[in-house]
This record gives C-alpha cells, sequence and structure tokens, in this order.
C-alpha cells in the first residue's frame, strides 16, 4: 500500500491528513484519516485522532517534533498503518520566497528554505522541525514542500514592488509574496465546481479568515493581489498579528518617553526580533479585546453599537464588551478596507466575495455584517437562514451560497466555503507525473 501524507504545521497546532491515491484525476485522493495535535507550545496538548480527543502528557509533546512523532506511533498502534507505506510526505511551508512550485525536499533544500525562516517567524520554523523529522525517520519516504506563497506568483510587478531603492529590493528579496496560497488555490477550484465555470473565467473576492487571516483578489483564475506583503504580518489583523500600522508606529510604541517624539536620545535600542514580537504576537484583536478567540469576541460585541472611543472592561455579565465591541468593529472595517480596493482592481466584474477559514466559516455574525456594508457594490443580499446555517452545511457540501436568490448570470454571489490545505496538497502530489506512486 502505497499513502500520501500531507502535514500542516501551525504556530502551536499541527494538522495530518494520510490519503490513498487513486485512478481518479476528478478525484486523486482518498481520505484515510485525520489526526490534529493543538497546545504544543502550552502544554498539555490535546491530539484528536480520527475523531478521538484525548490529553498528552506534556513530556511526551513538547514541540512540533515530538508531537509529529506521537502521530506515527498512534498511526501503528490504533490504525495498524506501517509509517513504511507513506511514500510522500507534503508539507505546508508558508514562506517560499522566489520558489512557485512544489519543491522535493533533501538536505540542500532543507537548508534554502531555512534561510525564509526569519520571514515567517510563526510558521516555516514549525514546518521544519517536522522536515527534519521526516528526513531522519522515515527516509524512505519523499518529503515535498508546497509553498503558501507559490499561487502569488502572478502578482503584477508593480503590485509586488514597495516603493523603496530597487537596487536594495532585488538584493534582498524585498517585495510582495502573499499566504495562504494553497487554501486559495482549493478554494478557486472548489468554487468554479459549485458554479460551474472554468477556473480561469472567475473574478473572485476571497476571504481566508482565522487567526490568521487575509484577503486575495482573484482575476480570471490567478491572483492579482493580496493583502499580506513580504512576511504574514501585514494586512488584515490577526489573533495576535497586528495588520497593517504606520511603519513607525513600533518606535513610538517603544520609546521612554512614552509619547511621539522625535528626539534621538528618547529612542529605545529596538533590535528587530522585538518589533517583529510585539507586531506579531502581542498585537491583533487578542490586544484589544484579551482574548484570542474570535467567536467569544462576536458573542460579547455590539455590532449594531458605534464602537467607543476609550474602551475598558464591564463588569456587568450581561452587558456587550466594549473591547470586544471595539475589536469585532476593527476587524469589520479592515475587510471593508480590502474588498472596497480589490472591488476596483477587478473593474467591478466580481463573481463572489468567499468566505473561508476558520472565523470565515463559523462567524455568521461577521459575515451578516460585511455582507450588509458591500450590498451597495451590487452583491445580493445576505439570506439569514442560510447564513446561519451554513457552518453546518458547508461541512456537507464545501461551498454554500449564502445569498437571496441569485438573478442573472453576472450576479455578486456571497459563499462560504470549507478549504482544506491538505487535501490541495495531497491532490497536487497524486497528479504529479514526477510522484506517481505504484504499488
Amino acid at each position: 500500500m502505497a499513502l500520501i501524507l500531507a502535514v500542516n504545521a501551525g504556530s502551536s497546532s499541527l494538522k495530518i491528513s494520510l490519503y490513498r491515491p487513486t485512478d481518479n484525476r476528478d478525484q486523486p485522493v482518498d481520505l484515510v484519516l485525520t489526526s490534529s495535535i493543538t497546545n504544543i507550545s502550552s502544554p498539555p496538548a490535546t491530539f484528536k485522532f480520527d475523531g478521538h480527543k484525548e490529553e498528552v502528557p506534556a513530556d511526551e509533546v513538547k514541540d512540533h517534533a515530538s508531537a509529529f512523532a506521537c502521530f506515527l506511533r498512534r498511526l501503528k498502534t490504533l490504525r495498524g498503518h506501517d509509517p513504511t507505506d507513506i511514500r510522500h510526505i507534503c508539507h505546508r511551508v508558508v514562506h517560499g520566497g522566489d520558489f512557485t512550485t512544489r519543491l522535493p525536499v533533501d538536505r540542500s533544500a532543507y537548508h534554502r528554505i531555512h534561510g525564509l525562516s526569519d520571514l515567517a517567524p510563526l510558521h516555516n520554523g514549525a514546518a521544519l522541525a517536522v522536515i527534519e523529522a521526516c528526513l531522519e525517520k522515515i527516509q524512505h519516504a519523499q518529503s515535498i514542500a508546497y509553498f503558501d506563497s507559490a499561487f502569488h506568483r502572478t502578482i503584477p510587478s508593480h503590485i509586488q514592488a514597495y516603493a523603496i531603492d530597487q537596487t536594495v529590493a532585488a538584493k534582498r528579496g524585498l517585495k510582495k509574496y502573499g499566504f495562504h496560497g494553497l487554501s486559495y488555490a482549493f478554494i478557486l477550484r472548489s468554487v468554479a465546481s459549485f458554479l460551474q465555470r472554468p477556473q480561469d473565467t472567475l473574478n473572485l473576492i476571497v476571504l481566508h479568515l482565522g487567526s490568521g487571516a487575509s484577503i486575495c483578489a482573484i482575476r480570471n483564475g490567478r491572483s492579482l493581489d493580496t493583502s499580506m506583503g513580504l512576511t504574514p504580518l501585514s494586512g488584515l489583523p490577526g489573533a495576535t498579528r497586528s495588520g497593517d500600522v504606520d511603519p513607525s508606529l513600533i518606535f513610538h510604541y517603544t520609546n521612554k518617553a512614552g509619547r511621539m517624539t522625535h528626539d534621538p536620545s528618547l529612542a529605545t535600542d529596538l533590535r528587530i526580533t522585538a518589533a517583529e514580537d510585539i507586531l506579531n504576537r502581542r498585537s491583533g484583536w487578542q490586544s484589544l479585546a484579551g482574548t484570542t478567540d474570535f467567536g467569544l469576541i462576536c458573542s460579547r460585541a455590539d455590532p449594531h453599537a458605534p464602537p467607543p472611543s476609550s474602551p475598558g472592561p464591564t463588569t456587568d455579565p450581561n452587558a456587550a464588551d466594549p473591547r470586544c465591541t471595539l475589536a469585532f468593529h476593527l476587524v469589520v472595517d479592515r475587510i471593508l478596507d480590502f474588498v472596497g480596493a480589490y472591488h476596483l482592481k477587478l473593474g467591478c466584474a466580481v463573481d463572489a466575495l468567499v468566505f473561508s477559514g476558520g472565523i470565515g466559516e463559523k462567524s455568521a455574525l461577521l459575515r451578516g455584517v460585511v455582507g450588509e456594508r458591500v450590498g451597495c457594490l451590487g452583491y445580493v443580499k445576505v439570506d439569514e437562514g442560510r447564513n446561519e446555517r451554513a457552518g453546518e452545511e458547508v461541512e456537507r457540501a464545501v461551498v454554500v451560497d449564502i445569498g437571496v436568490q441569485a438573478q442573472g448570470e453576472r450576479a455578486k454571489r456571497i459563499l462560504v466555503c470549507q478549504t482544506d490545505e491538505q487535501v490541495e496538497m495531497a491532490r497536487g502530489c497524486a497528479l504529479d507525473e514526477e510522484f506517481r506512486v505504484k504499488d
């Protein structure tokens, strides 16, 4: 038996899916089982294996490498699959630099990917830890890196470029790369199937909303622009990421005076690692509302009230939390910034606005508010009942329409898609002639 393993390493999680190749090009892989390990950086970790959940002792899972080893042990003891059955291991790598396609990983390729780690500090290191474990423990299997940034290779040069010295930019690779590409590729293919349209005829604005959040403008089936840039930090705010800020903000945030000043004597010796830590790990809606759980923010926010100017915690358990209200309105505002801009870039010819990612798939409140606000752009009205049911229906149907009945072929639809980065990698591996598996 020849199996394909797809590994998706997050900053504190590890999602793994096992697939069996088929002879059907429309459905080239069948799912065998799924597994996920969460709270890796704050043990005890929680291990979910093929529908069964357990807490794993902290001494067994303390990093991504030990989490992967934990999975391999259970793969054999709980399901009887020997690791020798695994022929290919697909690794999601967030930042691929100038790599425009998948990369078979040997020691040389490993070091090339390692050189990009500083550009995606929350993710590339985790992926490399698992790749290292595979190169050492499963040497018979071919590891393959699939880069999130590769989907955005079609972004035009004037959109990729920053307004800085281009000699320096070219030497150091300072340009927009974009991320969540595996997700966008899956969504594009799934929406094309749902709408019964060729991919290269579709114009979409796609929201990948999770603890990391981004938005992508797709023109004729190709990435035109995306909110993340040189690193995943820019663009929309995330659970702990700031998203777009004035570049000088970090210096004022940390200066000794505690206020805005250009006096050199009051400047802090701020190292880039400290600045990145503040903007990547100590910002986002966690810094606004005190939680990374956007569902909790939605439950405590008042989406109809104006955001407070000086939010503080509330002592009334029945009242809306001003901090959550601010966080909710801020996220909506930043989403609208990009939706409006991308609508213009696509010449107003947009087939659908697509919500995806954990928040995009689960938050009916966010979808409803954004859907109401984009009505002026010609999108269909959100159907309240369909929107409320979408979270359950999308698990069965992959793509669901939450708008009222669309009138006309070019009506701007509002869709929800359950994205799947693991199957996108496994599918690509199964269809790749270089990796065709023969028992």
